[in-house]
């Protein structure tokens, strides 16, 4: 079958491209773009005033399956993925049991493949159920279609391990995906250290905290020659340790997330649990300086850190509530209306630093309309304005701290292998 997107604005920052075109999908990959009007095929999709990207890729989701599936599974997370425009997310390995053997990994694919409405690349954990002491197999979570390695909500806290784990991630070309923080300085801290928790009574969380283990991941990275993904960089001190990592010429990357750039600890108070993620919302000044890295493409990658959880486990004291709120079904919007609009951010920027970025990244084989590429395409109303409503959210948990905002750029459908998925 051959499907024609006729007359968008094809936006793909891998070539440099932005023009009203015609994109020619046939047999699941794109076979080229051309003169609007021109392009033949046997279905027509008409999309002319809408945005065309590459399928949007998170690096950086919680799909919760197997082990948790009350908060969400494979099914309804990526219906959530493709509601906010991706069409390819990879997750994160703190599941029951962990992503740490080559069958879970295989289950994993194999239920995507089976019911996803986005490509599921599985993110295998370092050490054996995240314990931080024994190092996984990490040849064998390669071979079975492991994208990436991180211990993610568990960080490895003995450096020698951590050394030990990239030296072996570095032998087979694998990216290893940090959460910075040094743990001995966060016992019982539920937020951003600051005002604001002062003024709750609520213990805090230092930004040193996460500059001590950035710092440090930097630096072994280097040692190793490993690649190194900083996760969810929430200060200004670490987007400063990545800058310098660039300039040394280290195989470092590094990522935010919406939620950063637009909120403050001070989403917190009211005791308000929807705000409450690891790390933490911290305050203006360093939003600020996580915008001036994405501006200058210091911080490369806006990764949403999808973390549902059920409505009673938010409902809580605060301390007592878990870390992490819902990003994949506003991300696009949240980046447009606060990031492109205001001008932090081109538009272009903007999609690069949700497509190419974080598949170069990790080395996935997306992120870009190139001839013979897998035909997965994002389509965009950027002038429609809307409403967050959680109570219609794809994904099963509602935990979000943006409800009732109102955004601008609206996802409108994804393409996944050819085959078009409505919002």
């Amino acid at each position: 079958m051959t499907l024609i997107l006729r007359g968008g604005r094809v936006l793909d920052p891998s070539q440099g491209m932005d023009k009203v075109a015609d994109l020619v999908i046939e047999d699941g990959r794109i076979r080229e773009i051309t003169e609007a009007g021109k392009g033949n095929g046997s279905t027509v999709e008409d999309v002319s005033g809408l945005l065309v990207t590459p399928g949007l890729v998170d690096i950086h989701v919680h799909l919760r399956e197997p082990g948790f599936e009350y908060k969400e599974d494979i099914e309804t997370g990526t219906r959530a993925a493709a509601a906010g425009g991706f069409t390819s997310v990879c997750c994160m390995p703190n599941t029951e049991p962990a992503i740490d053997t080559p069958a879970v990994v295989r289950q994993i694919i194999e239920r995507a493949e089976a019911v996803g409405s986005a490509r599921v690349f599985p993110i295998a954990s370092m050490t054996r159920a995240m314990a931080g002491d024994r190092l996984s197999e990490i040849a064998d979570l390669k071979a079975a279609g492991a994208c990436a390695i991180s211990d993610d909500a568990f960080p490895v806290q003995n450096a020698e391990t951590m050394r030990r784990g990239m030296e072996y991630c570095a032998q087979f070309g694998m990216t290893v995906m940090t959460h910075n923080e040094d743990q001995s300085l966060t016992v019982g801290g539920a937020m951003n250290e600051g005002l604001t928790a002062t003024v709750m009574g609520v213990p805090g969380i230092p930004r040193v905290a996460e500059d001590i283990g950035a710092a440090r991941n930097i630096l072994l990275s280097r040692l190793t020659g490993c690649r190194l993904h900083l996760l969810h960089i929430s200060t200004a001190t670490t987007v400063e340790f990545l800058r310098w990592a660039k300039r040394e010429g280290a195989p470092v990357t590094g990522e935010t997330a919406p939620h950063y750039v637009t909120l403050t600890d001070e989403a917190c108070a009211d005791f308000n649990t929807n705000a409450k993620m690891n790390p933490p919302l911290r305050c203006a000044e360093d939003r600020e300086a996580l915008k001036a890295g994405l501006a200058d493409g210091t911080v490369d990658v806006i990764a949403t850190d999808h973390a549902p959880h059920a409505r009673h486990e938010k409902e809580r004291e605060f301390d007592k509530a878990p870390f992490g709120i819902l990003g994949l079904e506003t991300a696009f919007g949240l980046v447009y209306t606060h990031l492109v609009v205001p001008g932090v951010l081109s538009l272009h920027d903007a999609i690069r630093a949700m497509t190419i970025a974080p598949a170069a990244a990790l080395g996935l084989p997306v992120g870009t309309f190139k001839p013979g590429a897998f035909a997965d395409v994002s389509v965009f109303n950027l002038s429609e304005r809307w409403t967050v409503e959680p109570s219609t959210f794809r994904s099963k948990s509602r935990n979000t701290p943006f409800g009732g905002w109102e955004l601008q750029g609206k996802p409108v459908m994804t393409v996944l292998g050819g085959r078009i998925v409505r919002a």
